[in-house]
């Protein structure tokens, strides 16, 4: 799985790709960085202040420079101490103002960088063609626009910006330190060995269990949008005992790997922790000697001490900083992958324009397979004309849906043409070329939303009183007058809540509502009862009418109505006629007559 890679710590030309979602934001991001240098400048103030305050004030030593900021404070000690302290609460407030104002710019244009990321996304994964889908399961998806953006969201907005705010803040401390004391400071860096050693430790830890806990992030996903989704049968079969259990492991390698990754931060800290105190356990012991030998004062000591307490924390902070950016690396070099992945199907650079009139559709000699050379459609040809009505029939399996799905180019053939209005399919815009065309499938797929939206589907043209027509033309009215709310009736996801029937009459009233010139009908009948069938029955007969149809049924009525029936059989063109014809004829579409048709003429 791709969710397996760690990654490098950093690649240079994935974070220039990431750079590029904060440029529009990046008088936001300077504001933010002057306040984050008055931040780290800020955070040494306090230990100066209080060097200044011992040597001066509290305990004074002869010949020995208070610090620079005593000049600017009076000799009364009261007066003097008083002052500092003001300067102090002063120092403390700038700092918590500060802090606000970075935190918050930086929080702020990471939301909004991971806005344009997770639209660019979207209309990405809305551009690339079905056949891409049939590859990828749709909880990776999922989990690149959610979990993975999310990631980069923490890179973004705390990752980046305190890394530099830490690395700030070591150098002027260290700087600091090094003019009160090089000695001091040596004593304080002999802990560093142990530190990086232990940090090291952790990161390796750490790491590890990130990408297990990606790992099982992806596999929740993936799991419950394929369970959820088919409920039904689960239910249907009593699968939920056994769903479960199989939930729970997966659930549970997520359990663990948060565990270790808890165990790893537990045992960090304290040590880090303890290191830190050796060393300060080091300075007060020599500093403490040399102050009795007169050669330092206290109050540097006691700024040392405050210091070396600042000295850690950013070393702490860079060590978990370092774990977020090997997973933002990770998640950029999958959320990329996913970005750089080409449509197979795309708009010629200069597109055809689409035939102002009903034009003819030829299929020329086509020639298709899902992969390889397993040939779903082999030397496939016939002409529709203009206003006629075509029935396609055959078993299952002998390549009627994938005719619809070349068509409307949802997949691309890979010989021969398909060609609408004398012009190849593939030099029209796929937009402009679906434009022309209104389907109703098998299975009727409703979105969250009104029913008057699942009708008009988002294209502004189509008024109220066009989807009323359209709804009262599929005798779908006498419905919509029993709800409450009318077409403002709220739809569930996928229609929860509605039957078979009534959401394949809102597909119907969906496809004439948009008055396409060509109308393919991909077994509609198949899923309503035969009271529904016989409503829509005339609904159809006006939605022919003028347009040309393109019917694939196993409704011998669907199929009588048709001016040409064409018979598919593995893959192949192998009749075509009416349906006295074809009866006649005693093939292949007669065998499908005995075994699928005669029982409905029977009972019809």
């Amino acid at each position: 799985m791709e969710e397996e890679v760690l990654g490098k710590a950093y690649d240079s030309r994935l974070m220039r790709r990431l750079l590029g979602y904060m440029r529009p934001y990046r008088m936001r991001i300077a504001v933010s960085l002057v306040f984050l240098l008055a931040q780290s400048a800020l955070q040494v103030l306090g230990p100066l202040l209080t060097r200044t305050a011992v040597d001066r004030y509290i305990a004074p030593v002869a010949g020995q420079s208070p610090g620079l900021l005593a000049r600017f404070l009076p000799a009364d000690p009261s007066s003097g101490l008083a002052r500092i302290g003001l300067v102090y609460l002063a120092v403390l407030a700038c700092g918590f103002v500060c802090e606000f104002v970075q935190t918050y710019l930086m929080q702020y244009t990471g939301q909004l960088a991971m806005f344009d990321l997770r639209r660019q996304l979207m209309q990405h994964l809305q551009d690339l063609d079905l056949a891409f889908y049939d590859r990828n399961p749709v909880g990776r998806m999922v989990t690149r626009v959610t979990s993975d953006v999310d990631v980069l969201n923490d890179l973004f907005a705390s990752g980046l910006v305190t890394i530099l705010g830490d690395l700030l803040v070591l150098v002027f401390i260290l700087g600091i330190m090094f003019s009160f004391s090089p000695v001091l400071t040596a004593i304080m860096l002999t802990a560093m060995p142990f530190v990086i050693l232990t940090t090291a430790i952790f990161r390796r830890s750490v790491a590890e269990s990130y990408r297990r806990i990606r790992v099982a992030i992806a596999r929740i996903n993936s799991y419950l949008q394929e369970h959820i989704t088919g409920i039904v049968v689960l239910q249907l079969f009593n699968r939920e005992r056994l769903a479960g259990q199989e939930f729970a492991e997966v659930n549970r390698q997520h359990m663990l790997a948060f565990k270790d990754a808890i165990t790893a931060y537990g045992w960090f800290y304290p040590v880090v922790e303890s290191i830190s105190m050796l060393a300060l356990a080091g300075i007060l012991t020599y500093g403490g000697f040399r102050v009795q030998a007169g050669a330092l004062s206290l109050g540097v000591v006691a700024a040392f001490l405050q210091y070396g307490l600042r000295f850690f924390r950013p070393i702490q902070d860079l060590s978990e900083k370092y774990n977020i950016l090997q997973s933002a690396m990770a998640s950029s070099e999958r959320i990329f992958k996913l970005l750089d992945t080409v449509p197979q199907v795309v708009a010629p650079v200069a597109p055809e324009p689409a035939p102002e009139e009903i034009s003819p559709i030829e299929f020329d000699h086509v020639w298709f397979a899902y992969q390889g050379e397993d040939w779903v459609l082999r030397d496939v040809s016939f002409t529709i004309a203009p206003g006629e009505t075509i029935a396609v029939v055959g078993h299952t399996g002998a390549g009627k849906t994938t005719l619809i799905s070349l068509l409307l180019r949802f997949y691309d053939v890979q010989r021969g043409s398909i060609r609408v209005g004398g012009v190849d399919v593939r030099a029209f815009d796929p937009l402009e070329l679906r434009r022309m065309f209104g389907a109703v499938l098998q299975d009727p797929y409703l979105f969250t939303g009104t029913l008057a939206e699942n009708i008009r589907l988002g294209t502004e043209g189509i008024h109220d009183d066009a989807v009323e027509a359209a709804a009262e033309q599929v005798n779908l009215m006498e419905f919509i007058r029993g709800l409450p709310e009318g077409f403002g009736h709220g739809i569930r996801e996928r229609g929860s809540g509605l039957s078979t029937g009534q959401k394949q009459l809102i597909s119907f009233a969906r496809a004439l509502a948009h008055n396409p010139r060509y109308l393919i009908l991909d077994e509609a009948t198949s899923s309503v009862d035969t009271e529904t069938e016989f409503r829509v029955r005339d609904a159809l007969n006006r939605m022919v009418e003028g347009r040309t149809s393109v019917v694939i049924a196993h409704r011998l009525s669907t199929i009588q109505r048709a001016n040409r029936i064409l018979v598919m059989h593995k893959g192949k063109l192998r009749e075509s006629g009416t349906h006295q014809e074809l009866l006649a004829q005693r093939g292949i579409y007669w065998k499908l007559y005995q075994l699928q048709y005669k029982d409905q003429e029977r009972v019809a």
